[in-house]
This record gives C-alpha cells, sequence and structure tokens, in this order.
C-alpha cells in the first residue's frame, strides 16, 4: 500500500541539560523511549538533530564577562578599541561588549546601517532615500544621526540600541564614541586596532583592515578561541555563536562535536539496528519577510554531522514534468510516469531544467532550519527533533 504521508518531523522533549551530562545517551535514550511512547518505528536515514545549546550545556562550556575583558588587555593593552560591525542584539552581544568595555579604556564603536549584518534595522532604507542618505559613502557621526532618525526602537525588542550600546561600554568605565559607516576602512581614521565582530564577513573585513594599515586586527573567533584562567572556549570560533546565560555568563558555541554525532549514530545501530543520520544544529538559514531579520547568528548552521547528510538536494520539481514532459497525461497514467522519470533521475541534475525551482542549499541548512522551526527558542522544551521521510521521494 502507497504511504499518504512523506516527511515527518517530531520535537522531543528532553530533560533539562547540566553540565557533566552524558549528552550521547541522552540523545539515545530520549528517541527510543519516544518511538516507544508515540509508537513510531526507527528507520535507515531517519535523522536525529541536537541543538548546540545542549550540547554546550553537556560541555559546560560557559565564560565571563571577567574572561572576555582579560582577553581584550592581553589583546590590545591601553589602546583605542574599533569595535566594528557587531549585530544589534541583547542575547548575542551585549554580554560580550560588556566585557569588551571592562578591558579597554576607550571605544569607537562602528555600527553599519541602516541596518546589522542579520537584518536588525536602525532605521529604513527608506528612510536613507528621503534624507538623501547614501549608505555605502555616508559616514555619520552620532550627533548627525540623530539629527536626521532621531531616537527608533526596534520594533520588536522595543530597544534603542544606539543609546543601549553606549550605556553598556560606559557603565564598565570606557569612553564611548559611536560612528555609523559600512566601509570597515573608516574606522581607521580613529584608531588603528580594530576588533570586527561581524560573523560572515569576517575573513573579509579584517583582510581589508590588515591591507588598510590597521596595526592591531582581531575578530570575535579570535577571542577566547582557547582558555582564560579556566574558563569555556571554542577552537574554531571564539565568541561568534555564544548567547547570554546568567547577566555575568555566557554559553559559548559547542567544542568538537563530530566524536558525537558519530557516537549517537553508532548507539542508535547498536540498539536498533538501523543507520540514523545525526547533526548538531544552531540557527536556521532562513529571513524574516516581515522583520527582515536574517536568522543566522551562528557561524554555522552545523557545527558537526555525520557523512549521510553531505551534499545538496538532487531532486526533480514535479509541476515542472507534469507541465512540460507530460501535459498529455492524467490520473494514474501521470502519476506512473512521472514516478518511473524520477527512479530514471541522474546522479546530478545541477543544471538541468526539470530541477529548476528546488531549493538549491545544502542538506544541513535545510534540515537546519527546519530544526530550528521545530524547536524554537522558547519553551517548547524539544531541543532534540526526528525526521522522517526526508529522503523519500514521490516514488516510496
Amino acid at each position: 500500500m502507497e504511504r499518504a504521508v512523506g516527511t515527518v518531523v517530531r520535537g522531543l522533549r528532553a530533560p533539562i541539560i547540566n553540565q557533566g551530562d552524558d549528552i550521547e545517551q541522552v540523545v539515545v535514550d530520549t528517541v527510543l523511549n519516544a518511538a516507544k511512547t508515540e509508537g513510531f518505528s526507527i528507520n535507515d536515514r531517519d535523522i536525529v538533530t541536537i541543538t548546540e545549546s545542549i550540547v554546550a550545556r553537556a560541555q559546560g562550556n560557559y565564560a565571563s564577562v571577567d574572561d572576555i575583558a582579560t582577553d581584550i588587555k592581553a589583546k590590545y593593552g591601553d589602546k583605542t578599541i574599533g569595535v566594528i560591525f557587531p549585530i544589534l542584539s541583547r542575547n548575542r552581544f551585549s554580554l560580550i561588549l560588556k566585557g569588551i568595555a571592562k578591558g579597554a579604556k576607550k571605544i569607537v564603536l562602528m555600527l553599519s546601517y541602516p541596518s546589522d549584518e542579520v537584518g536588525n534595522h536602525l532605521v529604513s532604507i527608506d528612510e536613507l532615500d528621503e534624507k538623501g542618505i547614501n549608505p555605502w559613502t555616508d559616514v555619520l557621526t552620532e550627533k548627525e544621526f540623530r539629527a536626521h532618525f532621531g531616537y527608533q526602537k526596534h520594533p520588536f525588542t522595543g530597544v534603542d540600541y544606539i543609546e543601549y550600546y553606549r550605556s553598556i561600554i560606559e557603565e564598565e568605565g570606557a569612553t564611548c564614541e559611536i560612528i555609523f559607516s559600512n566601509n570597515a576602512k573608516t574606522v581607521l581614521q580613529y584608531t588603528k586596532h580594530v576588533l570586527a565582530c561581524d560573523i560572515h564577513s569576517r575573513h573579509r573585513t579584517k583582510r581589508i583592515l590588515k591591507n588598510s594599515g590597521a596595526e592591531t586586527v582581531y575578530g570575535l573567533d579570535d577571542l577566547l578561541n582557547k582558555p582564560v584562567n579556566g574558563s569555556g572556549f571554542n577552537e574554531a570560533y571564539g565568541l561568534l555563536g555564544s548567547n547570554k546565560a546568567t547577566e555575568k555568563t555566557i554559553k559559548l558555541f559547542p567544542n568538537n562535536c563530530q566524536p558525537i554525532v558519530e557516537d549517537i549514530q553508532q548507539k542508535l545501530k547498536t540498539a536498533t539496528g538501523k543507520t540514523v543520520e545525526v547533526m548538531v544544529y544552531g540557527d536556521g538559514a532562513f529571513k524574516d519577510p516581515a522583520g527582515k531579520i536574517w536568522e543566522l547568528a551562528d557561524p554555522v548552521v552545523s557545527p558537526a554531522y555525520t557523512s549521510g547528510l553531505e551534499g545538496t538536494p538532487n531532486e526533480i520539481k514535479l509541476k515542472y514534468l507534469a507541465d512540460n514532459n507530460f501535459p498529455h497525461l492524467k490520473g494514474e497514467e501521470l502519476q506512473k510516469a512521472i514516478a518511473k522519470y524520477i527512479q530514471n533521475k541522474k546522479e546530478d541534475l545541477a543544471g538541468s531544467m526539470e530541477s529548476q525551482g528546488t531549493t538549491p542549499r545544502r542538506l544541513t541548512d535545510l534540515i537546519g532550519s527546519l530544526s530550528d522551526l521545530t524547536s524554537g527558542s522558547g519553551d517548547k522544551g524539544t531541543p532534540i527533533i526526528y525526521i522522517q521521510g526526508y529522503f523519500d521521494n514521490y516514488t516510496k
């Protein structure tokens, strides 16, 4: 009998994870218990995804504002620091900025505009047009910015991030000067010692700064990329991907996740005889059309995944086949023709007309987005996602 359902996604409720917990066994037990309780079978090529947060919690990968300040002092001394292109986020950046300010005497904070890297807007592009301001060429002081646009609060958070970030810096005893520019070289008119806080464009920003005469250049990925006074750290990403934990501590992106996903896969294989794919995920990679926020504030969607999740989808657009290859067929004849076409499709459909309109993204990015939307970031209590039928097609 034909299956009537394709992909099924379940958010699995798990215990609250604490430092030192055996995260691999917790995940395996949660999956096996859910399958037993909810009455679903575990199959080859099912997928288990685990939010990075519970992996980092189990690892105890935390650091304090003081740890960040210590690293800043070691790298910059008493020099004025140009802190450029941070995202506008209480969760993601406020404590990082607090630590930077605690380790500095003066900060020149350079904000990109009209929005940050992930789409949080200070002003709208329409307001720039009305004022005749070109964000790619015009540099604004804080006074000039206020004169043009006044005091605006983020529509979702209700925060004036300019004032908020200034208050964080000054509360730590550092002097603060704020400017607005989208050109990394602008900050070199104020200081030659720069901290690039952008996420996905950080390598380009650091290269531009170094080639333009900057004397000290680091990124957030260079802070806490090794322990400071016994703190947590992330060798690959430093402070990127961190979140606020308490008023004085942050949780960093998890370390060394590849052995974790492989161990979970092996434990499930031992328990069920099935090969289940496993990945750790952070932010999904999608954009909110209303708020214009691009969700991906982590350095990557997935820091680790099993080999079966490598690559991109190799899919055919069904409606293209129906409208172009088989417009003369209907009903069962059409279904059989399309099924046969799918069964005989090429190993690589890149460039073929039959695949146009399918999503050209990596599997891990697609599955990470699916998982992030399922688990959410609130109180659902489902940090483990179980996905079935993702690799099925119309013929299964």
